[in-house]
């Protein structure tokens, strides 16, 4: 429970009334009223949240690599001799523990990927110390999402939140345990959605500052209505312990991947074929757009489901689906949540104006995505390509960045030695010729969009001439 902090002053307000001076005194709000009942939360939702304890099977680090004994003084020679066949262990049982919570009575249970990940045997053991075996139905990696289920009938379960309810500064509990410590309450505040981890593209998840630590990862993140709105995966630390940051993941993904697994034991999401990054101030401006938002479409794949659609490089995807995009991290979740086939209507901004295409929704699969002469301008040595070194770079257009002055132009831009450009100030760019006559029509004090392709991504540049181009 949190503390409760009194005052212990109370004002002191005076009134004139029928000319008699009266002294009233006015109590300061009762703060405890206005706090969360975190007590009668956990009395009433915490019997839905279980303890779960893995076995997993682990193999002893592989010892074919034998040294070189003769280089090894004789009497330490015996320290690196491998075993005979007789003398190696068997794999050794390894355990682990997590958390979880039944959505259905009958006992479907979510938990996190990580948590049954290699499991050769779960155990759950609910708020009665109940245990129960349990078996998986099914994880996906990309979300870290996963649906056990144990033989039961009558189960208490949770209730469900709408993740597009949660707001930043909400109060939020959540319930674990938390090295093993089983029905473990901690409390916070939601410090940020729509959070962008880089080992999980596909999950845009509810940041908090509720305390989490090993063994709360799986179990439920509660609003103040004791409705779940998000599964405790992940925390942001140094030490590997709790240092103030932990992250959610929404339940409207988690639910929309386990009924996923339920009915077919895996998942399909939703694939559109674009690369993308995030709209900044001077990007917005450049493309004449009045807000900073959207996703900044990078790249489309040829004949993918964005291609069909009829989606272009340089468009800002401000809405999927119905749904408002704000960032470009949100967009990928919005994909993956769709089921291929579906179709949807895409609001891209374009040439100044909004567009609304309609995208019939491809499945996910692993996608991919530089000599010669060179000519300089805005501080930058530039290269053209060959037919068949664009075919071997993937590319179907473009010039190399070989060398960029420090102090420059294009330095000052972020531009870098090997990005290949492929559009400059919405100028397709087919050759070092091409960039230099766009370069002489640039307008002074304008930022201007630069398209250019880095390693086996795009990405989107602004570069501003402020006076003369030399």
């Amino acid at each position: 429970m949190i503390s409760t902090i009194r005052h212990a002053a109370t004002q002191t307000k005076a009134v004139l009334a029928s000319g008699v001076l009266l002294y009233v005194g006015i109590s300061a709000p009762a703060i405890a009223n206005s706090l969360p009942d975190f007590a009668s939360l956990v009395e009433n939702e915490g019997k839905a949240v279980v303890n779960i304890a893995v076995t997993n099977s682990v193999q002893p680090a592989s010892l074919n690599k034998q040294p070189n004994l003769e280089q090894i003084p004789e009497q330490y020679r015996r320290f690196f001799q491998q075993p005979g066949p007789q003398q190696r262990r068997a794999p050794n049982p390894q355990a682990g523990v997590g958390s979880g919570f039944i959505v259905s009575d009958d006992g479907y249970i979510l938990t996190n990927a990580h948590v049954v990940d290699d499991a050769t045997e779960i155990t759950v053991r609910l708020r009665n110390r109940t245990e129960l075996k349990a078996s998986l139905v099914g994880l996906d990696e990309l979300t870290d999402v996963a649906l056990i289920k144990v033989e039961a009938a009558d189960l208490p379960v949770v209730t469900i939140a709408d993740s597009d309810d949660i707001a930043v500064g909400e109060w939020v509990l959540a319930i674990g345990s938390p090295f093993g410590f089983d029905q473990t309450a901690t409390q916070g505040i939601v410090s940020a959605v729509s959070r962008n981890l880089p080992s999980a593209n596909y999950v845009p998840f509810i940041q908090t500052d509720v305390a989490v630590n090993p063994g709360n990862s799986g179990g439920p993140l509660f609003n103040t209505d004791g409705e779940v709105i998000g599964i405790n995966s992940q925390i942001y630390s140094s030490t590997g312990g709790y240092q103030g940051l932990s992250f959610a993941i929404p339940i409207d993904i988690a639910m929309n991947v386990a009924e996923q697994l339920k009915e077919n034991g895996r998942t399909s999401r939703g694939w559109l074929g674009v690369g993308i990054q995030d709209v900044s101030p001077e990007l917005a401006e450049s493309f004449g757009l009045n807000r900073v938002a959207g996703a900044l479409v990078t790249s489309v794949g040829e004949d993918s489901p964005a291609d069909r659609g009829g989606i272009q490089e340089g468009d800002i995807v401000l809405k999927f689906n119905g749904k408002s995009v704000n960032r470009s991290g949100e967009l990928p979740s919005l994909v993956g949540s769709v089921r291929s086939g579906e179709n949807v209507t895409v609001t891209v901004f374009r040439n100044g104006d909004d567009k609304v295409l309609n995208v019939t929704i491809g499945e996910r699969e692993r996608q991919q995505v530089a000599s010669a002469q060179s000519d300089t301008t805005l501080g930058m040595k530039l290269t053209s390509f060959s037919k068949e070194e664009l075919e071997q770079l993937g590319v179907e257009q473009g010039v190399g960045v070989v060398a960029v002055e420090p102090g420059s132009i294009a330095d000052l831009s972020s531009i870098q030695v090997n990005d290949i450009i492929v559009r400059f100030n919405s100028v397709a760019i087919d050759s070092v010729d091409t960039l230099l006559a766009t370069v002489d029509k640039l307008p002074v004090g304008k930022p201007v969009p630069v398209l250019v392709r880095r390693g086996e991504s795009s990405l989107f540049l602004t570069l501003q001439l402020q006076e003369t181009v030399e």
